[in-house]
């Protein structure tokens, strides 16, 4: 017996020692990050040396309105995609951590009584007794089990780099609903202040008529002038009421009456400094977010590759065993055994060459989308950019059509009243042409406030 046992134990500790020789064998290859993927000119002219980055500003910092500031708190708190979020990773997490216990050896308990009645005239009832625990051992020679455990750690991080591409998106659909409920805010106000003048105009109209200086035409052409802008106002309620209940949905909460501000208070103070396109493999979620899916992919086929390999495995088995419960402890009842196998394939219908060959697939895959995922990035840099650029020429050259388009509105009044060289549809064309300046004018605004949400987003900026 002894004799027997010591053989197990060398042929132990042999098979470890062999494992140890294979380790530097691994088929397992290292993960290298693709050369070349956010390239300098990403953001298409707009090439910089400069790292200082508005994705770095925690949004507390960015913006300035109170209110915003509360909004985006609840947001984080209470949003509804964020909690599907949080629940993916905790899902990750357990596959993570059911990865690193398949290194090691897995050990069952195990008891057992058997009895057994047999004829009278020979033994009676035999009995059985078993008590004895079992472990078996997966030797990981070829990376197998570690490649794997990778893959979920990678799955992990990538649930991780979702929910925070989630809060991104969520703090740029709060901002920018905000400071579109503002601008409707705006204009509700530009526009309720001009009906209010077209009534009052109307009035001038019947008062001219009633001096012969205008006719009857011009005056239902004032009533109809100021109804045309009126109707415009339901309008304008309705997309307020409808932006109020989306925002309530980011918030987590039934539809209801948003607190705010003004847009006239609205500043952020701030560079809008894009630093260089290598931070977007830092900052931007959604870029982590498909890296990850890619070093997923890629640790897949190394598991892939290790099935054309061997595989050892290492049993072992101690315990009591007996015909009587009273003698089941006693030294000449225990037993143990050692025992190692390897399997290697040798026909097995083309699985693993397909194994293989549908990893690699996924591989090229998630690469081809990774690089999708920069490209995409920089496009959204670029245009934010420039939105906002855009954005601030037109108000300059909006600020003068408005001064302009004020006199014109003044003086065609006065020449209606005082002379006969003009009639009411140079007045009429003349406050159109205003009242559709002004309402530009805070949509410029918007603009220019949506381009720097849009900026701090596609930089990655809203997750710190």
């Amino acid at each position: 017996m002894k004799r027997i046992v010591s053989g197990r134990k060398i042929m132990f500790v042999s098979s470890i020692i062999v494992c140890t020789i294979i380790q530097s064998c691994k088929v397992a290859k290292p993960y290298v990050q693709p050369a070349g993927a956010a390239g300098a000119d990403l953001y298409r002219k707009a090439v910089s040396t400069d790292t200082n980055n508005i994705a770095d500003i925690p949004w507390q910092k960015l913006f300035s309105d109170t209110s915003l500031r509360s909004l985006v708190q609840q947001g984080i708190s209470n949003n509804l995609d964020l909690s599907i979020a949080i629940a993916r990773i905790k899902a990750a997490a357990a596959n993570v951590r059911q990865s690193s216990m398949a290194l090691y050896p897995s050990l069952n308990a195990n008891a057992a009584a058997a009895f057994q009645r047999v004829p009278a005239t020979q033994f009676g009832t035999q009995e059985a007794y078993q008590l004895y625990a079992n472990s078996s051992w997966e030797a990981d020679i070829w990376g197998k089990l570690s490649s794997a455990k990778k893959a979920a750690l990678s799955s992990l991080l990538q649930s991780e780099a979702y929910r925070k591409a989630v809060q991104t998106q969520l703090v740029s659909d709060i901002a920018t609903s905000y400071y579109s409920l503002l601008a409707l805010d705006a204009q509700l106000k530009i526009t309720e202040q001009t009906v209010e003048n077209r009534k009052q105009e109307v009035e001038t109209m019947k008062a001219l008529k009633e001096a012969d200086v205008v006719t009857g035409a011009a005056v239902v052409q004032s009533e109809a002038n100021r109804y045309s802008v009126e109707i415009t106002i339901p309008d304008l309620k309705q997309n307020i009421r409808e932006t109020e209940n989306n925002l309530s949905i980011l918030l987590g909460k039934n539809p209801d009456t948003i607190s705010r501000s003004s847009l006239g208070l609205q500043t952020i103070d701030t560079t809008l400094a894009a630093g260089v396109p290598l931070q977007l493999l830092a900052n931007r979620p959604d870029v982590q977010q498909a890296e990850y899916q890619l070093r997923n992919s890629f640790e897949l086929v190394n598991v892939a590759r290790t099935y054309f390999y061997p595989s050892l495995n290492i049993t072992a088995a101690a315990g009591f065993s007996g015909t009587a419960l009273s003698k089941l402890f006693l030294p000449a009842s225990f037993f143990a055994n050692i025992a190692g196998g390897l399997l290697q394939p040798v026909l097995d219908k083309g699985v693993n060459r397909q194994r293989l060959a549908v990893a690699q697939a996924r591989q090229e895959e998630y690469l081809a989308s990774f690089r999708k995922t920069i490209l995409v990035a920089g496009q959204e840099v670029s245009n934010a950019l420039y939105s906002y650029q855009s954005a601030s020429d037109k108000q300059s050259l909006r600020l003068q059509q408005i001064t302009n388009l004020e006199k014109s509105v003044e003086y065609t009044k006065l020449l209606l009243q005082y002379s006969s060289a003009t009639n009411y549809t140079d007045v009429l064309t003349s406050e159109q042409s205003l009242l559709a300046a002004q309402l530009g004018g805070i949509n410029d605004r918007l603009q220019q406030l949506t381009a720097v949400v849009n900026l701090y987003r596609s930089l990655g900026g809203g997750w710190k």
